[in-house]
């Protein structure tokens, strides 16, 4: 982070650089060839360093491009060659209250010159990139600028510095996403990049037409809300630190600066590149990961299913016994309370589900009724808990979760006629073995731990980067030597196989050494290659 003081006297002619008395404040919509847009807080010294601490540990939704020293404050762009600038606004605040909206902040100079100025960056421009997608552009209802949003997300506190985030809200036509992250990204690189998509009430945002800045812009039915951190936040964090005097740049208007001519223009590598996935109905939901993590959950994907065969007798499976449908929800939320959900996933991994006539069959069309407890009424009370989603890992089409490919079951499985679970879960993993699909889930998860995007997007672009090694998920990936130690130990507990009914090496009736163990060395190769 460069000085303030260093920045403008390397953008700046001699002339602009004397004390402030003004700045040429206007609207971010219109943008002065040479210049770019900037927010602007001024505070007492004495709390300068906590502020930059506080930038610094919340980069999204406030880029800090510099800080003066003191007296020297503010350039004094006399001119601005198009014409279209307005009276600068600055907002004056006293112990936390605004007290007065300012043109200029001449008659403070004194107060000045014990005060430290802090420039946010404000270029990126959510309207041009909605030009550059080729989406319409939607003005707010009303002569001011786009909606403003107070979150419940909290950013990072740092010594009196503790507000939530705020944050700004573009609707998108829903087969648009992609087409604007690219060029969100192209123009803004980092800044860019969203963090919320879908619901809003996800951010603690009750209702999207009552902004708590601005006006609000429109949603249609075919659109998704999109959200961008605001640099509004710092506002909030200079109400909440109640400085005796602060001043901020008005809402919808900026400090014009000189841009820097050395900015590198942003990098389109795979690991940058982002693809945006929807991971939920309701509440919706969708999430962001760069291309190059996409396309490793593709790999493993297309790994595991390889079908190495059909089961030859039946698995006999021991379990416990479960209550009603009264009683799932009770478990699945706090007291009973389906606005209280106590879990946000639940996995299913070569579980038998229920089948349309009530019964649960193995491969061989068994009906195995007596040795399963019915678990399926968690996935069929969680469908009607907004915030629970699930998945269901199978080989073979009678598994839980299976019902969201039943008629696919029915047509090419032996037995899908009657084996075939009736229970959908929202994603299904359909693997040529039900434990490398759970292999793959744990791969895909150290994949979204690693990615630098989808780690960004998850919390909401505010607190420090996660440190590498911070939460390792390195412990959670399958490895040949757990699973050979897993399996001895089996043998050594006289386990047979439910498929060949052997004591020995093997994981459904497949030898572990020349089929099971490539197969989980395959997928941590297709994992940490290039991490």
């Amino acid at each position: 982070m460069v000085p303030f003081s260093l920045l403008l006297r390397s953008r700046l002619p001699s002339a602009l650089r004397s004390l402030p008395t003004a700045a040429h404040i206007r609207n971010t919509a219109s943008m002065t060839e040479g210049l770019q847009p900037a927010s602007v807080v001024v505070l007492p010294r004495s709390l300068a360093p906590a502020f930059e601490s506080f930038c610094q540990a919340n980069h999204g939704p406030l880029p800090l491009l510099g800080r003066s020293e003191p007296e020297k404050i503010l350039p004094r762009l006399s001119t601005v060659p198009d014409g279209r600038t307005i009276c600068p606004q600055f907002q004056k605040y006293e112990f936390g209250t605004c007290t007065g909206i300012l043109a200029s902040l001449e008659e403070y100079s004194e107060q000045l010159k014990d005060m430290v100025t802090f420039i946010m960056d404000c270029s990126f421009s959510i309207d041009k990139a909605l030009e550059q997608a080729g989406i319409p552009r939607r003005d707010p209802a009303g002569p001011n600028h786009a909606g403003a949003y107070k979150t419940t997300v909290p950013c990072a506190t740092i010594a009196g510095f503790c507000c939530p985030l705020v944050v700004t809200m573009r609707p998108i036509p829903k087969d648009k996403l992609e087409t604007l992250f690219q060029a969100t990204h192209s123009l803004g690189g980092q800044q860019g990049q969203p963090i919320h998509i879908g619901d809003p009430e996800l951010l603690g945002i009750k209702a999207l037409s009552k902004p708590d800045y601005g006006n609000y812009v429109e949603c249609r039915p075919e659109d998704v809300p999109v959200f961008w951190p605001s640099q509004l936040t710092g506002l909030e964090a200079v109400i909440s630190c109640k400085a005796p005097l602060a001043f901020t740049s008005t809402p919808g208007c900026t400090v014009m600066i000189l841009k820097d001519p050395v900015s590198p223009a942003s990098c389109q590598t795979p690991e940058m590149v982002l693809e945006v996935h929807a991971i939920s109905k309701d509440p919706l939901h969708y999430s962001i990961v760069s291309a190059a993590a996409a396309q490793k959950i593709r790999e493993l994907e297309s790994t595991i299913a390889i079908d190495p065969g059909v089961l030859k007798i039946p698995i006999p499976t021991l379990t416990y016994q479960s209550g009603s449908m009264e009683d799932a929800q009770a478990f699945l939320c706090k007291d009973g309370d389906p606005k209280s959900p106590r879990f946000d996933h639940l996995v299913a991994i070569e579980r038998a589900g229920r089948a349309a006539d009530g019964n649960y069959y193995n491969a061989r069309k068994m009906n195995i009724k007596h040795l399963v407890d019915p678990i399926d009424d968690l996935f069929l009370a969680a469908q009607k808990i907004p915030g629970i989603s699930s998945t269901g890992v199978g080989d073979g089409g009678n598994e839980l979760g299976m019902g969201k490919v039943k008629e696919a079951v029915k047509k090419y499985i032996r037995n899908g006629d009657v084996i075939a679970c009736d229970v959908e879960a929202d994603f299904a993993i359909i693997a040529g073995v039900s434990n490398w699909g759970g292999y793959a889930l744990a791969c895909a998860l150290y994949i979204l731990n690693s990615c630098e995007v989808h780690e960004r997007y998850l919390r909401r672009a505010t607190g420090p980067s996660r440190v590498p090694g911070e939460q390792s998920w390195t412990q959670a990936l399958p490895s040949v030597t757990k699973e050979e130690k897993m399996l001895r130990i089996l043998v050594q507990n006289r386990v047979r196989s439910g498929v060949s009914g052997i004591v020995g090496m093997e994981v459904d009736g497949l030898p572990f050494y020349g089929v099971h163990d490539e197969m989980v060395q395959k997928l941590v190769d297709a994992t940490t290659m290039h991490m």
